[in-house]
């Protein structure tokens, strides 16, 4: 099988993706291989404003119990799970991946994405196209610099559901890895999120997990 490339950045792509995952260009469906690059979009010009620049890194060693740190990017320490001090201005490497029947819609931290069916509106418009139940501005899905991700429903006519529960208009539902998303009445999508650090919001002050 040939090798799927975008045509704004050449990086590799998948048959199925919307959009690239490298620089945030829309990936035409059924392109041609020699297709000329397609001007850059809103999340394609956030990339390469934003993420040109190399971010910062973290300590090498915990500030509390010393263990030295093996990942950069973590924000707990994996020997004693205290917070480690974090560099102004990282942002986490997680991106976070929605697969619909019709592509897959990826969403790197620190980016929101509008899933709806107007192309003013949502990069990914062409994903949803055949379903006049999904509204034309249906819901924002955000992944924060740390890569905690959130849904939020913009007062959509059908409704946006998180796992089977409804997300009430205007409000916001916490994403994890395994998560099923609906929009309407049947359109769904698995939610893929990797970890590459546990959420600092899970464990208290102690290092160790809060219930629930």
């Amino acid at each position: 099988m040939a090798t799927l490339t975008c045509p704004a950045c050449a990086a590799e792509v998948q048959q199925d993706d919307l959009i690239c995952f490298t620089c945030g260009a829309n990936l035409p469906r059924d392109r041609p291989l020699d297709e000329p690059a397609t001007p850059p979009t809103v999340m394609q010009e956030y990339l390469r404003r934003d993420g040109a620049a190399a971010a910062p890194e973290g300590p090498s060693a915990c500030p509390h119990c010393g263990a030295a740190i093996r990942e950069p990017s973590s924000v707990l320490c994996a020997v004693c799970g205290q917070t480690l001090p974090q560099p102004t201005g990282v942002i986490s490497p997680v991106v976070l991946r929605l697969s619909f029947p019709t592509g897959n819609v990826e969403v790197p931290a620190g980016t929101s994405l509008v899933l709806g069916r107007d192309p003013e509106e949502s990069l990914v418009a062409a994903a949803f196209a055949d379903y006049d139940n999904v509204s034309r501005r249906h819901a924002t899905v955000t992944v924060s610099d740390a890569g905690r991700a959130t849904i939020r429903d913009e007062r959509s006519t059908n409704g946006t559901f998180v796992n089977g529960d409804r997300v009430l208009p205007g409000m916001e539902a916490r994403l994890a890895d395994g998560d099923s998303v609906r929009l309407a009445g049947d359109v769904t999508a698995e939610v893929s999120l990797p970890r590459q650090w546990r959420d600092p919001e899970e464990f208290s002050q102690n290092g160790r997990r809060n219930p629930g």
